[in-house]
């Protein structure tokens, strides 16, 4: 059989470049498991040699973004690693990394992670460089294409997000344990570990390997973390690595990392690498070259997570530190969802007429289940709203709760008509009945504005409304997606779906309520939320208070009429 030609592939799209490599004992750590080090080697000399195909000229590393580990790879199996340029700035690109681990046997294919890095491009001399675009061939290039933009804005309002978010911390983290006897000192998780740069580490530029600098970044921050559990911690992600300048053959790079907060079951690392040349070694003025901060989890024999302890700040650095993790947690939240790269399960059930009972409850159901769960965190609070966050293994929900100055029972006839939800929410752009299924249940054609893809959306929503039954003073109007065969998914639309969504309105007195609006996240929603919860938009807190004038406006006038 003829070996496959490269050359005779369609060209003219984006520049790709593939990795294959099989795992050995020398890739693995103690657990026989690829070494996270190793895996973001090849990452990162796979996205460099996808940049340096489309520039035509030698790249740097400038960042990577948050890398969520999905599975791990063990001995024996097989890491395909994909690069491909999704958009070209003046002299930068943004490539989009994909890591499936393959095992031999079963031939069984997992997706370890979905990166984005940004590389870029050197001139040679004085030669000035301006990067050809990316050609778009397909819908897809396009999508990604309008959404490598979203995350370039994202980087570049990284600073004054977290200082904003800084100067509003303590209003809603948790209180620092100086009281707390089995707290641990941050500073007895404190590394610091130094290394010589050898030829061996240079990439083809005479630099400093930057797969390599993060691979000695992860083996320092590891020791740290493991020092809390006292067992082999594991990588679960990495808070974008950004290289602030360059390092050469015969520098001493400093590693220096120490456990900034513990959460629970997970721990945030940060680390901070300074190179010196001879010189510079001799009277100790390093150049700070490389910041990241890394999460670790930990599990126990029997495969269980390890609840880490939690820590003391002593010095005013490390509670500037244990405060920005709390910070960098909620922007890492949001920039994890500006760009879900999971795709979404259908979830909208069948309509049947004939199960209408079984379909109502179980919208309720599902709501009430959602506002009952435990681990809700307060994410920000503007005047008289606030708004949680709960993240669990497999999805993303949402609460923002408000105070209003109107009767319950009126709050409720306003939000359970979705027809008059385009009046306060910018993110409804029409709304109409499709069907009046019963007095309490109603099905909905809903049309949302574009926002960072290439088309609108559109939805299918049951709708079932309950007032308060003799053991509760709590109004309901459940949302949940269901199909229709008369509403099928149009070209002109990105058909979404509702998980579970709505509001809990509970009566105050008879002159005020506090109405709460839940959300367990679907994919092709999250771009309307990934801003928020990150704290680089406030579109759901005004949404929220356009809310609140809405419903006072109208109960007032209903009162005075």
């Amino acid at each position: 059989m003829e070996a496959p030609d490269p050359q005779k592939r369609p060209r003219g799209g984006a520049a790709e470049v593939q990795m294959c490599q099989a795992i050995f004992p020398s890739h693995a750590n103690d657990r026989g498991e690829l070494s996270a080090g190793q895996l973001l080697k090849w990452i990162d000399a796979t996205a460099c040699l996808a940049a340096e195909k489309h520039a035509g000229v030698s790249c740097v590393t400038a960042s990577m973004d948050d890398i969520q580990f999905e599975e791990t790879a063990r001995v024996g199996q097989i890491i395909n690693i994909k690069a491909k340029v999704i958009r070209a700035f003046k002299t930068s690109m943004e490539i989009g990394i994909k890591v499936i681990v393959q095992d031999r046997v079963t031939r069984i294919q997992k997706l370890i992670t979905v990166a984005f890095s940004t590389f870029v491009a050197k001139p040679v001399g004085e030669e000035k460089v301006c990067l050809k675009p990316v050609t778009i061939l397909t819908e897809q290039d396009q999508v990604e294409h309008d959404l490598a933009s979203e995350r370039r804005k994202v980087r570049l309002q990284q600073g004054d997000t977290y200082q904003s978010l800084m100067r509003d911390s303590s209003k809603f983290d948790d209180v620092i344990c100086d009281q707390d006897d089995d707290a641990v000192s941050t500073g007895d998780t404190w590394v610091q570990s130094i290394e010589l740069v050898l030829p061996p580490h240079a990439n083809h530029h005479g630099n400093t390997f930057g797969g390599q600098i993060m691979a000695w970044m992860e083996t320092v921050a590891n020791i740290s973390a493991s020092r809390l559990c006292g067992s082999h911690s594991i990588l679960k992600s990495v808070d974008m690595f950004k290289f602030w300048g360059p390092s050469t053959v015969g520098d001493r790079l400093v590693f220096n990392a120490i456990v900034n907060n513990t959460f629970q079951n997970w721990v945030e690392v940060g680390v901070r690498v300074e190179a010196y040349n001879c010189d510079e070694w001799s009277k100790g003025q390093g150049r700070h070259i490389n910041s990241a901060f890394l999460i670790y989890y930990a599990v126990d024999d029997n495969g269980e997570f390890i609840v880490f302890p939690r820590v003391k700040p002593i010095s005013k650095d490390d509670i500037r530190r244990y405060h920005g993790a709390i910070v960098r947690k909620r922007i890492r939240l949001g920039r994890k969802y500006v760009i879900p790269h999971k795709e979404d399960i259908p979830l909208g059930i069948q309509w049947d007429a004939s199960k209408q009972t079984y379909l109502s409850h179980s919208n309720v159901d599902a709501l009430k289940a959602l506002a009952a769960k435990s681990g809700w965190e307060v994410t920000s609070a503007v005047g008289e709203v606030k708004m949680y966050t709960l993240e669990e293994s497999d999805s993303l929900s949402l609460w923002v709760e408000k105070d209003v100055k109107s009767p319950a029972n009126l709050a409720f006839g306003l939000l359970s008509d979705l027809m008059k939800r385009p009046q306060w929410d910018p993110h409804y752009s029409s709304c109409k009945v499709i069907d009046w299924v019963s007095n309490d249940d109603t099905i909905y054609y809903i049309t949302c504005p574009k926002i960072n893809t290439s088309k609108p959306i559109d939805l299918v929503v049951l709708v079932s409304r309950r007032r308060p039954d003799k053991d509760s003073n709590t109004y309901v109007v459940a949302m949940k997606s269901v199909t229709l065969a008369s509403i099928p998914p149009s070209p002109q639309y990105n058909r979404s779906e509702i998980t579970s969504a709505g509001f809990l309105i509970e009566a105050v007195d008879s002159s005020s309520c506090t109405v709460s609006y839940l959300n367990q996240i679907s994919s092709g929603i999250l771009p309307y939320f990934a801003g928020d919860i990150g704290g680089w938009s406030k579109s759901i807190e005004e949404t929220a208070t356009s809310c609140i004038q809405f419903i006072e406006a109208t109960s007032n006038g209903f009162i005075n009429k």
